[in-house]
């Protein structure tokens, strides 16, 4: 087994967005992140770091795909930022096709992970994300997986 994992702690939304850069910065082509966290704990925050890191040209770019279920962004890679939170069943998830974007061969990141662990791929870098204060927060990166350990050891250095 590959468990890994590497807690953060982070004190603004500027913080939160610059770990998830740090951390996009070493995503590839294939990778998919699994968002975890309650309403307002910076989930749509740290995507966008993840997508600037991931060569989007701008954070201001990057919004809440609450309302579409996936927006698309262009980086050095194709991002698919997806948000399941309006998803009540597995068949729903199914039928949206959202699977299907965690083999498109961008980089795949979806709010709400823990809804759908059972649609979630082995390589999936789980990312949990709780309060820790007013403007504080618990960023915990959890692997299972070859790939995403490395990831984590990438970024805990």
């Amino acid at each position: 087994m590959h468990e890994k994992s590497a807690r953060f702690r982070t004190n603004s939304p500027e913080e939160t967005i610059a770990l998830g850069k740090a951390l996009g910065m070493r995503l590839k082509q294939g990778d998919v992140i699994g968002l975890i966290g309650e309403l307002g704990t910076g989930k749509t925050w740290f995507t966008k770091g993840l997508a600037v890191g991931l060569g989007v040209k701008s954070e201001e770019l990057v919004t809440s795909p609450s309302f579409t279920l996936v927006n698309v962004y262009e980086g050095r890679v194709v991002v698919y930022h997806m948000d399941a939170y309006t998803l009540n069943s597995v068949s729903e998830f199914l039928a949206a096709g959202l699977e299907e974007y965690f083999f498109m061969g961008g980089v795949a990141i979806l709010e709400w992970a823990d809804r759908w662990p059972e649609l979630l791929p082995p390589h999936c870098l789980r990312i949990e994300l709780t309060f820790a204060g007013q403007s504080s927060r618990e960023i915990l990166l959890k692997a299972n997986h070859p790939r995403s350990a490395e990831i984590i050891e990438s970024v805990a250095v």
